[in-house]
């Protein structure tokens, strides 16, 4: 009986290492573990900005989708304090782990993935953050060069938007618009 189990068990785990080989040699896909997105938020009294390197990102260059997830506790302060209230405080990180975007390139027509260029590109999908979900388009640019492919996007979005409540005793030193950087260095799925 145990060795029943255990074949079984090998079985499964052959399966699942089979169809994540398959997966990772579909043609055309693109992926970053270490994509970079920053936050600013810019008012009289204070600055605020969170950058995090460790941004997983998927590109489907035959369709355009694009998935994007973020580790909101990689987000790096330079005030402790600050990396504190953020985490616990306003995106409660240890209950709304990820960020996630799930989109697609709508003008996919126009880039050419072959050959060296910057090619402008809107993108448009669902971003959602802590337990909210919202459409959002923003405007970006793919840059091939040397078989390397890069996205950049800026846009912005109100906290207010995904449930990220502001106490009032802050609320001047936070902006109503916060901004969004987001850079992908992407390389190919082996």
């Amino acid at each position: 009986m145990k060795k029943i189990k255990i074949q079984i068990a090998l079985l499964v785990v052959l399966i699942t290492l089979t169809s994540a080989f398959t997966l990772s040699l579909a043609p055309g896909k693109m992926f970053t573990k270490n994509g970079k997105v920053s936050f600013f938020s810019h008012t009289d009294m204070e600055d605020i900005k969170g950058d995090n390197n460790k941004v997983s990102s998927i590109l489907d260059l035959k369709t355009g989708k694009i998935a994007i997830e973020i580790l909101v506790k990689s987000f790096v302060f330079k005030k402790a304090l600050m990396e504190e209230h953020f985490n616990e405080n306003y995106m409660e990180s240890s209950k709304f782990s990820k960020a996630k975007f799930d989109g697609k390139i709508d003008n996919l027509e126009d880039i050419n993935f072959t050959k060296d260029g910057t090619y402008k590109t809107q993108v448009s999908g669902n971003l959602t953050i802590k337990d909210k979900t919202n459409a959002v388009k923003t405007i970006g640019t793919f840059t091939v060069k040397g078989g390397k492919l890069n996205g950049k996007s800026k846009f912005n979005v109100a906290p207010a938007d995904y449930n990220i409540i502001i106490p009032s005793v802050v609320k001047e030193k936070i902006a109503k618009q916060i901004e969004i950087t987001v850079d992908l260095d992407y390389e190919a799925m082996k």
